[in-house]
């Protein structure tokens, strides 16, 4: 089961509680009044410890009963933050709250901006009530843009600070790229590598080939049926998925699957380099070449700078995104909690009749 809130399970020592109460129950033993006992001397009533199975039976049914309330506020979500603002602490002050002064969240709580801005928000995003806003407040190139725009549950809106002065220029990286492909995707795959260009910081150059040579970085190979030839080498290969046939790429039997940004790929070293596969080569959309650039960066021994996230606001997307998956398991431990605490009260009321 999945926990919203893991800190409850510290409140586990509390079933010892049951077990003291029980422990300490005494029963009154039975006095029968006599004739001759007022020649004896007084003496205080006694009690017996009593330890009957229906004793045990209701000591099991609290235990259960405490730890499934233990269980369900854990999983239970509790949403209690209203309008924040997550302010970078970076930023320059006199900005910063020039910025917050007029998005109208003068009186709201502000928290430092986590690292990963984008994705931690969305991973608590159920910490803020239904009508929350929330305002991030950052120095430019802060918060990266991610490859598709994220949907978030509450209004949020991105100000970051205007970078002032000149820019210097990125230096030019070439990237020698073999492209052996049919006519049909010969487009889709020359796209993508200009789309590459454009991305990050628009200092990558892939120059595209026809036979690769010692500076080969790259080899595209999407020729169905066909098989490269025995003396082509280079460090990474992409295969796609038409062409990764176990007559053509044998290696790709024994392929091991990873998945970046939601794109599957399955890579296997060999002795004409690492090959790559993937169902997203080529892409057909922008989404898909956006996600793979993402995740190709992300495996490179030096990922380009990704794009910097300009100011802008994103629409509440309803309260339906999976930010909230995490409270389903508290449904069916509410019937759990409930149904113990009717068999505790009837166990209970057995007991004392």
């Amino acid at each position: 089961m999945l926990s919203s809130y893991p800190f409850w399970w510290f409140a586990l020592p509390v079933l010892l509680l049951p077990i003291w109460w029980h422990r300490q129950k005494r029963q009154r033993i039975k006095a029968e009044p006599l004739a001759t006992a007022r020649f004896l001397p007084v003496a205080a009533p006694e009690q017996l410890r009593v330890w009957q199975w229906r004793d045990r039976v209701l000591l099991l049914v609290r235990c259960l009963l405490l730890l499934a309330l233990i269980a369900w506020l854990a999983a239970t979500i509790f949403p209690w933050r209203g309008n924040t603002v997550l302010l970078d602490a970076g930023a320059d002050k006199a900005w910063a709250e020039r910025e917050i002064g007029a998005a109208g969240f003068s009186d709201a709580p502000r928290i430092d901006l986590p690292p990963d801005a984008l994705q931690s928000l969305r991973q608590h995003e159920r910490d803020w009530r239904p009508d929350a806003r929330l305002l991030i407040v950052s120095r430019a190139g802060q918060i990266a843009m991610p490859a598709r725009l994220p949907r978030f549950s509450h209004p949020v809106e991105v100000r970051t600070m205007p970078v002032t002065g000149q820019v210097a220029a990125p230096s030019t990286v070439r990237h020698p790229v073999v492209l052996s492909t049919s006519p049909v995707n010969d487009v889709a795959w020359r796209s993508l590598f200009a789309a590459f260009e454009k991305a990050g910081d628009g200092g990558n150059r892939y120059v595209m080939a026809t036979i690769p040579d010692a500076a080969t970085g790259l080899v595209v190979w999407d020729v169905p049926g066909e098989t490269p030839p025995a003396g082509w080498r280079a460090p990474h290969w992409w295969i796609a998925a038409a062409s990764a046939q176990a007559a053509t790429f044998p290696e790709l039997k024994n392929a091991a699957a990873i998945t970046i940004h939601g794109v599957t790929l399955r890579y296997v070293d060999s002795p004409r380099g690492r090959l790559w596969t993937s169902e997203a080569f080529p892409p057909r959309d922008a989404d898909t070449a956006r996600v793979l650039y993402e995740a190709w960066q992300s495996l490179s021994a030096a990922p380009a700078p990704a794009y910097p996230m300009p100011s802008q606001a994103f629409a509440s997307a309803g309260a339906s995104t999976a930010t909230f998956i995490d409270a389903r398991p508290a449904a069916w431990l509410a019937y759990v909690l409930l149904a113990l605490f009717l068999l505790e009260r009837i166990l209970a009321h057995a007991r004392r009749n």
